[in-house]
């Protein structure tokens, strides 16, 4: 399939609907945990905002941080993610 034939997200109804979205999150951060640049971030709002205009029922934000090799590393965990998020 061509990129030309993919649908955008404007093109699926998501109105009552439970939507998982794929996101780039995997921020730099430094010793201390703290977001050093958030562009990541800022780049996923309008299309988070989209689905929620939409009335979606719920978004789900799926990523990862890092490469923790299957195991639960602190240091990748996506808590200053979800902080910023926040903001």
């Amino acid at each position: 399939m061509s990129i030309s034939n993919k649908l955008s997200i404007k093109d699926v109804a998501v109105k009552g609907k439970r939507v998982l979205v794929r996101v780039d999150f995997n921020v730099p951060q430094d010793k201390d945990q703290k977001i050093t640049n958030n562009a990541r971030i800022v780049a996923a709002i309008p299309t988070i905002k989209y689905l929620l205009d939409q009335e979606a029922a719920g978004v789900v934000l799926m990523s990862h941080l890092g490469r923790p090799d299957g195991k639960r590393v602190e240091k990748y965990s996506l808590k200053p993610v979800a902080a910023e998020l926040q903001t």
